[in-house]
């Protein structure tokens, strides 16, 4: 294991009151790698203003005078980021999600990627 020490011990970073977190599997399980560059935007942007339960009330105007995009842009961005299982969004709320694990499954398709949600869906459809 590599022994680290701050480069500037008098800038360590310190928790505040009000804290957000990152998950490290954003990168770790490789969610990042499956969307675009304003989706990750927006994912950071929300996981930072999000309460504990990972809501935020920001509306589309704000976000895209924050985070210098366009309707569409945005748009575009929020859907990516729904379709991958990382946002719920019900205006004006959107939620940040937990990370799910994504599982490598065998199926028609070799090496296609599934959610370990929709693994265990199709498991309890062949139960029934």
């Amino acid at each position: 294991m590599i022994v680290k020490f701050p480069i500037l011990p008098n800038k360590v970073r310190k928790i505040p009151k009000s804290f957000s977190w990152i998950d490290h599997r954003l990168v770790s399980d490789q969610h990042i790698d499956r969307f675009s560059h304003a989706a990750a935007t927006l994912y950071l942007f929300l996981v930072c203003v999000a309460d504990d339960k990972g809501l935020s009330y920001y509306g589309d105007q704000r976000i895209m005078g924050k985070l210098s995009m366009d309707q569409q842009t945005l748009q575009n961005a929020r859907s990516e980021l729904i379709r991958h299982g990382l946002l719920a969004w019900q205006k004006p709320i959107y939620q940040v999600l937990c990370l799910e694990p994504v599982v490598v499954a065998q199926t028609q398709c070799k090496g296609s990627t599934m959610r370990l949600g929709e693994i265990l869906k199709k498991a309890m459809e062949g139960v029934k």
